[in-house]
């Protein structure tokens, strides 16, 4: 497992090229200073162990890093409200093939008849508006299972995870965020029942007997503010609004947004982003601006983690191989957990911090780095991350001579 993840960990796009070059003295000796690596799997091999390890064995793994971040107080500035931590949730697809498939594959019939299979999973992670780094939680896998005749779904898939977030978290104030796939009342429900708040998006389409009832009132309360820009920002919200028309309704806090630009040629003004969402936290006047905030910064779900993954070195859509169990899945969480690791860096590594503004971009910092590791040996990670700051510095450094 140390082996695979080492892999994903220096962002290397070939498994077996990877496990190839381990093969030199330098390399595998940096694998076993660095990742406490005594044997190295040969590439069939370490594709066998992975597949046969159950996926729950990478909870423990987010959840001890995760309190070690919280222990560090490295977290205190993610609180979206006093004691509360945005977590945003969304589904991604890691994995797809016309030819290669398993039990577990989600398939999709296309309109020339031909099916494409493919794996996905529904990620969650704790973010704020206001920080790039985006702390990752365990992954739910969207797969299907022997004996059921329907396809699991990303709200399937969001059902399990909510008491398994909260069994993590137990003492943890979370506020998830979604989709309007998800503000709809069972799910609501299930919030609830988890004892997690939620600010989820609610589109008028989706929702007709709420705005009915909305519009049936002369006025929604309203907040506005205007930017340097000229840019107006408008607010609205209503609190104990009827969910729908059900006589068992949850009753929700509704709260709109706005953003007005005025083109300059014509003066005319024109609305350049609207939405809407449903809360279970009171809004007010106090709050609503932090609210909108929360709402909006669903996207960094998909901008700061799933784009990262797949367009900025992790290589999330390469197929390291499928396997018969959880293979495709492990190494999705492999990569997880690579990132995981770096967002840490990113937060509370002074050293790590300096390499990055060094190289400039994330690509370039980790060719560096695997080019580092193909000629010398580095007796520790923080070796490795001290010898890229400064490299002349370890000219005379016996572990670092070149050969």
């Amino acid at each position: 497992m140390m082996s695979g993840l080492a892999c994903m960990y220096f962002q290397d796009p070939s498994l077996l090229q990877f496990q190839q070059r381990l093969e030199d003295e330098r390399q595998n000796n940096n694998l076993k200073s660095l990742f406490e690596v005594e044997t190295i799997p040969k590439e069939g091999q370490m594709r066998n162990l992975i597949d046969g390890v159950d996926r729950d064995f990478f909870r423990p793994i987010f959840k001890d890093f995760f309190s070690k971040l919280q222990r560090g107080k490295h977290l205190e500035s993610y609180q979206l409200f006093p004691g509360k931590y945005l977590v945003p949730i969304d589904g991604v697809q890691y994995s797809t093939s016309k030819k290669v498939h398993c039990d577990k594959c989600l398939q999709k019939e296309h309109k020339d008849k031909t099916i494409s299979y493919s794996h996905s999973a529904l990620q969650g992670g704790i973010m704020h508006p206001d920080k790039r780094q985006i702390i990752p939680l365990m992954a739910e896998e969207i797969s299907n299972t022997d004996g059921t005749t329907k396809q699991d779904c990303e709200m399937n898939a969001a059902k399990r995870l909510l008491p398994k977030l909260r069994e993590d978290h137990r003492q943890l104030g979370i506020i998830i965020g979604g989709d309007g796939l998800f503000s709809k009342q069972p799910f609501i429900e299930d919030l609830q029942q988890s004892k997690l708040h939620y600010i989820l998006v609610a589109k008028p389409a989706d929702h007709k007997f709420m705005n009915e009832w909305l519009t049936a009132y002369p006025s929604l309360n309203t907040h506005e503010h205007s930017d340097e820009k000229g840019r107006v920002y408008r607010y609205q919200w209503m609190n104990e609004v009827p969910l729908n028309g059900g006589e068992k309704a949850p009753y929700v806090n509704y709260f709109y947004f706005e953003l007005i630009d005025t083109c300059k040629k014509t003066g005319k003004e024109k609305v350049v982003y609207r939405n809407s969402w449903v809360t279970d936290l009171e809004i007010t006047s106090a709050t609503i601006v932090t609210l909108v905030k929360g709402g909006r910064c669903r996207w960094k779900i998909e901008n700061e983690c799933f784009n990262t993954l797949k367009n900025q070195g992790y290589f999330l859509e390469h197929n390291y191989g499928h396997g018969e169990k959880n293979l495709c899945f492990n190494f999705y969480l492999l990569t997880l957990l690579a990132f995981f690791f770096h967002q840490i860096f990113e937060l509370t590594c002074a050293t790590y911090q300096s390499c990055r503004a060094k190289f400039g971009s994330k690509r370039h910092m980790w060719e560096s780095l695997r080019a580092y590791i193909k000629i010398l040996i580095f007796s520790s990670w923080d070796h490795l991350m001290n010898f890229s700051l400064k490299p002349t510095k370890y000219l005379a450094d016996d572990a670092c001579q070149p050969p």
